[in-house]
């Protein structure tokens, strides 16, 4: 007789939010799973309407501690697209190195102190750095030299204050930005290193056939605009988002849960932007992805670790590009005038592809607002991995279970601040 299991996560703690996960078996067979996000609504779109078109990047920003520059990039391409206007050559040059920054943080934040104790077997970064002091140094270091980008061209690393419709308010000069430089090549070494140390670490075997969904862009990998592109086919403008995608309530979630309107579950983020785009990574980049054993695509999430390594040094190598190349653009911002219209705007934070899309009055008034944000849009590629994770592994103690469930979840990056336990595990037994 096949014997019931319930485990029942109340509380995912140190999220972006609040969450939790229910998960039924009967022997080897899931009855129901959920992943659950229970945080109450926060009204962002709601706080946007009846604002001016201008102010949306500085609301937005507030969403995310940890990706600002995601939020107020996908508004500002949203209001420049609704406008007919495009950046020119310096100021988009801008928008795409401060994005280097937050990749770096961000990516770093993650791989060192969320994810790697997983592999290790440290309940937290805390525990692992007395035998790795070397690695979670780097880590700190990586992530300091990513904000130090964000401060220098958005005014500060949390909730930058430099970035507007049109541009910036204020632009660096060549100087300042390779004061950067020292730093960064740094980096670039410190990224190869952690690219090797991530791809040592023991990796389950388990690979899914994901629809994958990222920008992508012709003449560079995609970051701060592009098309977004699956690999089964689908190119599309960010305009024809509503066309391909929709979102739905559950019951079990505060989050809308979005998917294709094909009915089926996609996937956003590093795996995603890696699998579609990958020749377009930077030399040394391509090369680090190379010797970690990474082909041209990767269906192992558990492996998404690595690409976020390589995604690092990708930003690095980048930024240093950037600066290298940088002329001071005699205005800090192009005039943006509003007109009734409506804006669609997409970026790939570091968890994957944000959308925004507004609506525009005569007055320059925000009309209607609709935000996409990654963690959403993976809510359901996250429970089809467990599906399909857990029955395998059901014989597992309940430990070993819960810590395996964390390491699943976790590759998503789900919006988490500084997580020491991701799950709190109650089995109740029949």
């Amino acid at each position: 007789m096949s014997v019931e299991r319930e485990i029942a996560v109340d509380y995912l703690a140190r999220v972006e939010g609040e969450g939790a996960m229910y998960l039924k078996l009967k022997g080897d067979e899931v009855i129901d799973l959920r992943f659950k996000i229970f945080e109450p609504p926060r009204f962002f779109e709601a706080f946007l309407r009846g604002r001016r078109f201008s102010e949306a990047p500085d609301i937005t920003a507030r969403i995310c501690g940890i990706c600002p520059i995601a939020y107020q990039t996908s508004a500002c391409n949203a209001m420049e697209s609704a406008a007919g206007v495009r950046l020119p050559g310096p100021l988009r040059a801008l928008r795409r190195l401060i994005y280097c920054g937050e990749w770096i943080e961000s990516h770093a934040l993650h791989v060192f102190f969320l994810h790697a104790p997983d592999f290790l077997g440290y309940e937290s970064a805390i525990r692992m750095a007395a035998d790795f002091p070397e690695q979670v140094q780097m880590g700190l270091r990586l992530k300091k030299i990513g904000n130090q980008i964000m401060a220098l061209v958005g005014g500060r690393e949390i909730h930058p204050i430099n970035i507007r419709v049109g541009g910036f308010f204020r632009v660096p000069t060549k100087q300042e930005l390779r004061s950067l430089v020292p730093d960064l090549e740094w980096a670039l070494e410190a990224a190869l290193a952690t690219t090797r140390w991530v791809s040592g670490f023991p990796f389950p075997e388990f690979e899914r056939d994901y629809e994958f969904v990222a920008l992508q862009h012709p003449d560079e990998y995609a970051i701060h605009e592009g098309r977004i592109a699956s690999n089964r086919g689908l190119n599309i403008s960010v305009d024809e988002w509503g066309e391909y995608f929709e979102e739905s309530q559950v019951s079990w979630s505060n989050a809308l849960h979005a998917r294709r309107k094909n009915g089926g579950s996609y996937h956003l983020g590093p795996m995603a932007r890696y699998s579609l785009n990958s020749e377009q990574l930077t030399p040394v980049a391509r090369g680090a992805a190379g010797e970690a054993g990474l082909g041209s695509r990767c269906g192992n999430p558990f492996r998404s670790i690595i690409i976020r390594a390589v995604e690092i040094a990708f930003a690095c190598e980048e930024a240093l590009r950037l600066i290298d190349a940088y002329t001071q653009p005699e205005a800090p911002y192009v005039e943006v005038e509003p007109r009734n219209a409506v804006g669609h705007g997409a970026s790939e934070a570091p968890r994957g592809t944000l959308y925004h899309r507004y609506a525009i009055d005569s007055e320059a008034l925000i009309t209607e607002a609709h935000i996409v944000p990654p963690t959403s849009q993976n809510q359901l590629s996250i429970e089809d991995d467990l599906r399909a994770y857990v029955p395998g592994r059901a014989h597992l103690p309940d430990d070993q279970l819960q810590w395996q469930l964390e390491q699943a979840i976790r590759c998503y990056d789900p919006c988490i601040s500084c997580a020491t336990h991701f799950l709190d595990l109650t089995v109740d037994r029949e």
